[in-house]
C-alpha cells in the first residue's frame, strides 16, 4: 500500500546545504501552528513546553505530551496545530538530515544497525517518550553551538540512543511494504495487501506461511505485538484511513471495502487506533492549513 501525499500538504523547501548534509532550526515562540508538508529529508522534531498541540504524521492525528521527540521520514507528509496548547514559550528544534548523510556501507556496520533500522521505521514516524526526550534534550539544544566532526559525532550519537530506547512507538499505519522476498512479516502484509478486503482466516494465512496457527500467531505477536486479528484490523485501518482523506467515499462504503462487515465494529476499532471517529478523522484532514 503506498498512502498518497494528502492533496492539502505541499513541498517545503529545507534551506539544507548539499555540502553539510544537514540543518537545524530553533525557535521560541508564543504560537505554533505548521501546515500539513513533507520533504525528501529526514526530520528530528523536538518540541518542549509544548503541552495541548496536535501533532499529524501520516494518517496520525494525536496530542502530544511534552516534551515531544519525534523522527520523521522522507516525504512523510506531517505538521502541528495550536490545538488546545495555551502556553507561551513553546521551545521548537527540528534537525533535518540527508538520505546520503550516512552511507550504505557505513550504516551496514553492526554497531550502526540500530541507527539504520530506526530510519528504516521512520518511514511510518517514530514517536519517542517523553523519559527519553527529556534524557536526550541537552545533547539535542546542544547540538546548534557544535561545529564541523563534532557535530556529526553528536548527531551518531543522538541517533544511537534513540534507536535503543524504549517506548517507542510508531506513529502512522505503513505507507509501503516491503520487498514479500525480504522476511516472513513482508510475505504476512504481501498477502493481507491482497486479502484485507474480505474476512482472511487464521487457518487460511497460517497455512499460506506453511506455519501451525499457534505458531503463527506467536510469530505475529512477537513481530507486531498484536494477536494476528488485530494486525489485520490495523492494516485495514491504513486502507481506511486512506480513502477517507483521499475520495468522498460514505464511511460506510469505505469500512466494507476495507473488510469491516460491521460499521458499528469499524467505528469501535477506528477510534481505538486512532483516537477519534472516523467523520471527526476526515473533517480533521481537510481542515488542515496548507503551507503558506
Amino acid at each position: 500500500m503506498i498512502l498518497r501525499i494528502p492533496k492539502n500538504a505541499e513541498r517545503a523547501n529545507i534551506p539544507l546545504p548539499p555540502e553539510d548534509g544537514f540543518f537545524i532550526s530553533e525557535n521560541i515562540a508564543n504560537h505554533l501552528d505548521v501546515p500539513l508538508h513533507f520533504h525528501p529529508e529526514y526530520e528530528l522534531s523536538f518540541i518542549e513546553n509544548g503541552e495541548g498541540l496536535k501533532r499529524i504524521v501520516g494518517d496520525c492525528l494525536e496530542e502530544t505530551v511534552t516534551p515531544s521527540l519525534a523522527l520523521i521520514g522522507p516525504n512523510l507528509a506531517h505538521g502541528w496545530e495550536a490545538h488546545r496548547c495555551m502556553r507561551e514559550g513553546i521551545h521548537e528544534i527540528s534537525l533535518h538530515f540527508q538520505n546520503k548523510l550516512f552511507g550504505d556501507q557505513f550504516l551496514g556496520l553492526k554497531v550502526m544497525l540500530p541507527i539504520k533500522w530506526m530510519l528504516e521505521q521512520s518511514t511510518q514516524g517514530i514517536a519517542f517518550s517523553p523519559t527519553t526526550a527529556k534524557q536526550l534534550s541537552p545533547k539535542i539544544k546542544n547540538l546548534s553551538k557544535t561545529a564541523g566532526i563534532q557535530y556529526i559525532l553528536e548527531l551518531i550519537f543522538i541517533l544511537h540512543e534513540l534507536a535503543i530506547s524504549k517506548n517507542k512507538c510508531l506513529l502512522s499505519t505503513p505507507q509501503q511494504f516491503k520487498n514479500p522476498k525480504v522476511n516472513r512479516l513482508a510475505l504476512v502484509n504481501h498477502y493481507l495487501k491482497h486479502h484485507y478486503s474480505r474476512k482472511i482466516k487464521l487457518a487460511e494465512i497460517s497455512n499460506f506461511m506453511n506455519m501451525s496457527p499457534g505458531s503463527f500467531n506467536r510469530f505475529i505477536k512477537k513481530k507486531t505485538g498484536k494477536t494476528f486479528t488485530e494486525y489485520t484490523n490495523y492494516l485495514r485501518l491504513g486502507f481506511a484511513a486512506k480513502q477517507l482523506i483521499e475520495k468522498e467515499t460514505s464511511i460506510a462504503e469505505i469500512a466494507f471495502s476495507c473488510g469491516f462487515n460491521n460499521i458499528a465494529h469499524f467505528n469501535r476499532v477506528f477510534k481505538k487506533y486512532k483516537h477519534c471517529t472516523p467523520s471527526e478523522y476526515r473533517k480533521e484532514f481537510n481542515s488542515l492549513k496548507l503551507v503558506g
